[in-house]
């Protein structure tokens, strides 16, 4: 069997997660942390690029892997314009893109693809690729629709992680991904609750600014009247706004913490506060798996619930006790964004998957 090597690249806001496989096989799985001090030496996620690429070429020194043997290079793919799912080789225009669009919104996922790229280009016999990122689109038309013509609903969630965690349970089954229809909770900083329809993820909720549950860190749907009046108080500028909705929103806001174990911790030794949030949140989470049960018209063969508040044993048992109804709740703890990644290149340089243009 031909061997690869592949190089994985998933940018974080403080941290850079970096593995080597070869093939199947974890040879190197290592996140590097950079302190608030590093950081703070960049005006913005942009100008981070080459501190970051450099950090990963030093650990892979460090660590002894012999970088021209590497056969393709995967970045996390970051904010660009709405596309399907799929494996999607760098190009001029797909470089372009994630330069002048990680301007208007930042997102550390956006150098994922650059770096690739780069390291890639350096290399003798390699190609770099993103998989699955997060503005992922296969909304049916129907779920665009607001009541106001200038707001659709975007499409921008935890692609990789559902689509893999999917994938997986079809395997489990004996089945193609694309015979099922599946409802896919992805439990993380962020909260995303698709509806797979047949292979397609035909509504979800925009978990990065915009609708949904609030989480540990985003606050989710909100009255839309109070929000426009807290906008226009004169309070609060346009950026601490965007950061109520996004980073200090959610259990941050209430609890003071994003950490939903320590709510859970704070919720176990008797603060009801934290109790009633977390039961609050759960429940948020339970009625989104419902709604997604009514677009896939009550056809469902299975909801998995994943990421890392999945470990919350206090989230789950929230959830549960409103879902069970709906019959086979599949849990998958955690995420494996670097193994979804990796095998998402594999399959394309073994021809086994097509590789899209951007």
């Amino acid at each position: 069997m031909e061997k690869f090597k592949i190089l994985v690249i998933n940018p974080g806001s403080t941290s850079t997660k970096i593995a080597v496989y070869e093939n199947i096989k974890s040879v190197l799985l290592k996140t590097l942390r950079h302190s608030p001090e590093e950081l703070a030496k960049y005006d913005d996620i942009p100008s981070q690029y080459e501190f970051r690429k450099e950090a990963v070429l030093n650990e892979l020194k460090h660590a002894g892997i012999e970088v021209e043997s590497i056969n393709a290079v995967v970045g996390r793919g970051g904010l660009l314009r709405p596309i399907p799912s799929g494996v999607y080789e760098v190009n001029e225009k797909m470089k372009n893109d994630l330069k002048s669009r990680s301007g208007k919104q930042q997102h550390a996922s956006n150098l994922g693809g650059l770096i690739a790229d780069d390291i890639a280009g350096s290399l003798p016999n390699a190609r770099a690729f993103i998989a699955d990122p997060i503005v992922v689109d296969e909304l049916h038309d129907v779920a665009r629709i607001t009541g106001l013509p200038e707001l659709p609903r975007q499409s921008i969630f935890h692609a990789l992680n559902q689509k893999a965690v999917a994938r997986n349970y079809a395997r489990s089954v004996e089945k193609n991904y694309e015979e099922l229809n599946l409802i896919v909770a992805h439990l993380g900083g962020g909260i995303s609750i698709g509806a797979h329809y047949k292979g397609r993820v035909i509504d979800v909720n925009n978990a990065l600014d915009g609708y949904g549950p609030f989480s540990p860190e985003r606050a989710g749907t909100l009255p839309s009247g109070g929000l426009v009046d807290m906008c226009f108080s004169g309070k609060y500028s346009h950026d601490e706004m965007r950061k109520k909705v996004t980073g200090k929103g959610g259990l941050m806001a209430h609890l003071g913490t994003n950490q939903a174990h320590e709510a859970e911790e704070r919720a176990l030794n008797g603060d009801k506060k934290a109790e009633l949030l977390l039961h609050a949140m759960s429940y948020q989470v339970a009625k989104n798996i419902g709604a997604c049960v009514s677009v896939l018209q009550g056809e469902v063969d299975a909801v998995l619930i994943t990421g890392g508040m999945a470990q919350n044993n206090t989230v789950v048992g929230y959830i549960r006790k409103y879902i069970d109804w709906i019959g086979n709740i599949k849990i998958y703890p955690g995420e494996d964004e670097m193994s979804a990644l990796a095998m998402n290149a594999l399959e394309v340089l073994k021809g086994e998957m097509e590789c899209k243009e951007y």
